[in-house]
């Protein structure tokens, strides 16, 4: 069993930067992948960014030059580093760990960009 815990989340201008943290607790060895995802009010959850256990990422066009996913190994946390955030990213993001054959989810964390 893995447990997802979302932190960062917030409101915050458009144009600013937030990071979030999804940190990974129990059996979290085997993670092939991790994934953060969003859903808007009225939308389908979509993927934004992932990385795998080998270091690969990969990005949406939405969010492509602007949100940056990176982990700490140590600490057992994979990042989303968010810039130049846009109203339009406004969601509940959700972090998801791939651990054959199991899919993982955390609570998710509130983003709002609002002035």
């Amino acid at each position: 069993q893995v447990q997802l815990v979302e932190s960062g989340g917030g409101l915050v201008q458009p144009g600013g930067s937030l990071r979030l943290s999804c940190k990974a607790s129990g059996t979290t060895f085997s993670i092939s992948a991790v994934s953060w995802h969003r859903q808007a009010p009225g939308k389908e959850r979509e993927q934004v960014a992932l990385i795998t256990s080998g270091g690969n990422t990969g990005y949406a066009d939405s969010v492509k030059g602007r949100f940056t996913i990176s982990r700490d190994n140590a600490k057992n946390t994979v990042y989303l580093q968010m810039n130049s955030l846009k109203p339009e990213d406004t969601a509940v993001y959700y972090c998801n760990a791939v651990q054959l054959p199991r899919v993982y989810w955390g609570q998710g964390t509130q983003v709002t960009v609002s002035s």
